[in-house]
């Protein structure tokens, strides 16, 4: 067991990966104040703390239920995912967050922050698969807190982002968050081919 705690580990930290995440939340959240910020740290956290603990949970069954296999979900996310990319690189976001009502923080913090960004199509996937394997208790509710530490550790670099924006400035926040969705668009892109490299034959 724990030789497979130690995989778990290690895994849920590349899949989420806490310190990538904080470069992405100052693009996401640019404009937010400190305020709506740490609310949508909170929340995005929270969310995606209860979608991985359910993915452990009855993650595969449900998959099972409605015919939906793994790599079917890993293309869904990626497309999902490449939407957020583009919009990231063409600077629609604002556009997009300028005709919303309401706090935009709590627009961003379901999606794209927790769902797929911390909670991923890697991540859950991971998770249902690592669950599988751990059929004792103990195990069990070991994964789930090696997981809740990382969501913690996530949550920790987005409420400690704010300076780090602040250091970027307006323009500098443009400019990484136009790189920033480069990269996430490549990423996007890779779940897509492993999804559909999965389903061939």
């Amino acid at each position: 067991m724990t030789e497979q705690l130690i995989s778990a580990f290690v895994t849920m930290l590349v899949v989420i990966d806490p310190i990538g995440l904080g470069p992405i939340f100052i693009s996401l959240t640019g404009g937010m104040d400190e305020a709506n910020r740490h609310k949508t740290a909170l929340q995005a956290s929270i969310i995606a703390f209860c979608v991985l603990a359910g993915s452990a949970f009855i993650g595969e069954r449900l998959l099972g239920w409605l015919g939906i296999s793994l790599a079917a979900f890993r293309i869904a996310g990626g497309l999902l995912l490449f939407t957020i990319a583009f919009e990231m690189v063409f600077q629609r976001r604002a556009e997009r967050k300028a005709g919303q009502t309401g706090n935009p923080g709590t627009a961003i913090a379901a999606f794209p922050l927790a769902i797929p960004l911390m909670a991923g199509p890697g991540a859950i996937t991971a998770m249902i698969l690592l669950a599988g394997r751990l059929h004792d208790p103990v195990g069990f509710a070991a994964l789930i807190a090696i997981m809740g530490a990382m969501i913690l550790a996530s949550c920790i670099v987005f409420l400690g982002a704010a300076p780090l924006g602040r250091l970027l400035g307006t323009q500098g926040e443009a400019i990484l968050g136009r790189l920033l969705g480069v990269l996430l668009a490549a990423l996007a892109v890779q779940y897509v081919a492993d999804g559909v490299k999965a389903l061939s034959p």
